[in-house]
């Protein structure tokens, strides 16, 4: 009697098919509900945060900047202010000028009389006390006699022959010259030397 086997039923094709295309519908479902949208929204979030760390430097660098010019507009003022501290009299200091020339002059012209003694010396000690108050206020005379000419400081009026003085020397001085702090106020009137002709 032979052995009978109890026959192993497969399942029909039809229910196989089914069942791997069931398993295939899932797989893409699940793929279409995977994060790729997640992943875009990703990238968006990245390249906000870039562009907001650029705009972020820009600020700083405008802020510097700011800051910058600031300091440079507060330092012109500092010295624009200084600088009308020290010159505020300017015009004032010129125009005194005159009244030390005027003394230097009648000093000149005294003569050697006893009489004229007194008057000289209060001529002498009114000039003086005029030096002070003008030196107390940054004024300082010029006086290049015996050096070099220099335009800068002095106005030559005339030009002579000294055949033993150094062409291009100061060897008069008419009128002198005056500086408020460092500042040319009034040149030094002056008379040059120049080479002989022969030379």
């Amino acid at each position: 009697m032979a052995d009978e086997r109890p026959e192993e039923h497969a399942a029909p094709e039809g229910e196989a098919g089914g069942a791997e295309q069931s398993e295939t519908a899932q797989v893409t479902e699940a793929e279409q509900d995977s994060p790729s949208g997640e992943q875009d929204e990703a990238g968006e979030s990245a390249e906000e945060a870039t562009d907001l760390e650029a705009e972020l430097e820009a600020a700083k660098d405008a802020a510097l900047r700011a800051q910058a010019d600031a300091m440079n507009v507060q330092r012109r003022a500092e010295q624009e202010i200084e600088k009308a501290r020290k010159f505020a009299l300017e015009r004032f200091c010129g125009d005194l000028l005159s009244v030390v020339d005027n003394l230097e002059r009648a000093l000149e012209s005294s003569g050697d009389e006893q009489a004229n003694a007194a008057l000289t010396e209060g001529i002498e000690l009114t000039r003086k006390g005029f030096m002070d108050v003008l030196g107390k206020y940054g004024v300082e005379s010029v006086d290049p006699m015996g050096e070099p000419y220099d335009p800068e400081t002095a106005q030559a009026m005339s030009m002579v022959e000294q055949p033993d003085v150094e062409p291009n020397s100061v060897v008069a001085v008419m009128q002198k010259g005056y500086t408020l702090n460092g500042r040319l106020l009034r040149p030094a009137m002056v008379m040059v030397s120049k080479a002989p002709s022969g030379d």
